[in-house]
């Protein structure tokens, strides 16, 4: 065997130990919380309402609280997102200016999530008034999310040739017409990335809701943009740590229904994406 030939051997072997590193744990966890959660669910689990503090019941307000601010923040973060990163991509010269801002958004995408909460507990639920409500709560989520779907965003954009442009300038179009026709639909698949990685980080997230929107014990549906929510990831929170008595498989099976719902939120959004691939 040549020096070659081992270096590439080892290589190999080097990034697949990397990735069993990676995958083996997120394994362990899925079958953990399968394993430990899968006696909870039913019908009465999932489609009823919480009793006994939480002890009992269902959890049918918390799926819809969760799945309500997922549709909220992404409806209001992706279009703002998009319009953003075409604007610096396609839009703003190179200048001192737009380098600050292209910092801030990398910066803003490591800030922790207890930031943002406490953010929109100052602005959005004291100062607008807009109070503890599924809008304060949509738009803290949203915020949080903007810096992933600009970044992602400008690199589908990048990622569009540019000769595209250049024949679309060539036949007369003007620079709006060439990113509407010529770069968006081909750049679009790039851009549901991102809404897929943020539907997966809304969904998850704790602090943000804490501050914003999360009931404690709401047994009820919300009516108005203006209601409380229960949310699982909160939801789960609580009943773990702050209420005694809560059967092991209820606190798993929260959990198992949590990752399920993510993760058909993300098939979802995913089955669009190849769908818009194919037709490009």
């Amino acid at each position: 065997m040549t020096n070659e030939g081992a270096r590439q051997r080892i290589g190999f072997g080097l990034l697949l130990a990397a990735t069993l590193l990676v995958v083996l744990p997120v394994l362990a966890i899925i079958v953990l919380i399968v394993t430990k959660g899968w006696s909870a669910l039913s019908l009465e689990f999932l489609f009823t309402m919480p009793r006994d503090g939480m002890r009992a019941g269902g959890i049918f307000p918390a799926i819809l609280g969760t799945f309500v601010l997922v549709l909220a923040s992404i409806s209001f973060a992706l279009p703002i997102g998009v319009m953003a990163a075409v604007y610096l991509s396609e839009y703003a010269k190179d200048n001192l200016l737009t380098r600050i801002i292209n910092l801030a958004i990398i910066n803003l995408a490591g800030v922790s999530s207890v930031v943002f909460g406490l953010f929109g507990l100052s602005l959005f639920v004291v100062f607008l008034r807009f109070g503890v409500s599924i809008l304060s709560g949509a738009l803290t989520l949203g915020i949080m999310t903007l810096p992933v779907i600009i970044t992602t965003t400008r690199e589908a954009l990048r990622a569009v040739p540019k000769s595209y442009r250049e024949v679309s300038f060539s036949l007369g179009a003007s620079r709006w017409q060439t990113i509407r026709h010529s770069v968006l639909p081909f750049a679009t698949p790039g851009i549901l990335t991102g809404a897929i990685l943020s539907i997966g980080r809304v969904a998850g997230e704790t602090a943000p809701i804490l501050f914003t929107v999360a009931a404690f014990y709401l047994p009820k549906l919300p009516h108005s943009l203006g209601d409380q929510v229960m949310a699982l990831p909160y939801h789960l929170y609580i009943a773990t740590t702050q209420i005694p008595g809560v059967p092991e498989n209820y606190r798993y099976g929260t959990a198992l229904v949590l990752v399920g719902l993510v993760l058909i939120m993300n098939i979802a959004a995913t089955r669009i994406r190849s769908r818009f691939r194919r037709k490009r």
